[in-house]
C-alpha cells in the first residue's frame, strides 16, 4: 500500500489519515538506533504510527479497561496517529526491555536513557519528557511545526521536508 502523505500542507479535513511513519521520521528512527548501537546501547521502537482506533483502545487503559492510564489524549489527538512519533525503550544483553532511566549499561557515568535522549534531539526529535504536564518520557516526536488541531484540520508536512531543529 502507498503511504498516504499528500503534497500540500494545506489541504483539509478530506485530506487521509497517514497509514505509516513519515518518511523522514522513519529514516531519523533508523539513524536513532545506529548511533545508540554505536554508543553501546540497543534500543527498540516499543510503537510508531498509531492509527485512531489504536489510540482509543491506549486511551481506554486506566479508564474503562484494566492497566493504567499511557496517554490522555484519544484518536487523531496523538503525534502517532499522523506517523510523526515513536516510542522507544532500552534493550538489555538478556534481551529483556527496560525503560530504566537510570541504567548505565555503557558503563560511561551516563544514563544509557538520556543519552538517547541527546541523539534524538540531534536528530530533531522532541521529547516527551521535557513537556510541562504530562510527562512522556519514552516519547520522541518530529511536529514538522504542525500542531494537533493543524493535523486535524488536513495539514500536513511535506514529504521532501526535512526535519530542522
Amino acid at each position: 500500500m502507498e503511504p498516504q502523505f499528500p503534497d500540500s500542507i494545506n489541504e483539509k479535513e478530506q485530506t487521509p489519515m497517514p497509514t505509516m511513519l513519515h518518511p523522514v521520521v522513519q529514516e531519523k528512527k533508523e539513524e536513532l538506533i545506529d548511533r545508540s548501537s554505536k554508543q553501546g546501547i540497543s534500543i527498540v521502537i516499543t510503537d510508531g504510527y498509531r492509527s485512531k482506533e489504536e489510540q482509543d483502545k491506549l486511551y481506554e487503559k486506566g479508564r474503562t479497561s484494566k492497566g493504567s492510564v499511557v496517554t490522555n489524549v484519544r484518536g487523531g489527538g496523538s503525534y502517532h496517529n499522523y506517523g510523526l512519533a515513536i516510542d522507544f525503550a532500552l534493550k538489555q544483553k538478556n534481551g529483556n526491555i527496560v525503560w530504566d532511566m537510570q541504567r548505565d549499561g555503557n558503563h560511561n557515568g551516563k544514563a544509557d536513557w538520556m543519552e538517547v535522549v541527546s541523539i534524538a534531539k540531534d536528530l530533531g526529535f522532541e521529547w516527551g519528557g521535557d513537556w510541562a504536564s504530562f510527562k512522556d518520557y519514552p516519547h520522541l516526536q518530529m511536529d514538522f511545526g504542525l500542531t494537533i488541531r493543524e493535523l486535524k484540520n488536513g495539514n500536513r508536512p511535506k514529504v521532501n521536508n526535512l526535519a530542522e531543529k
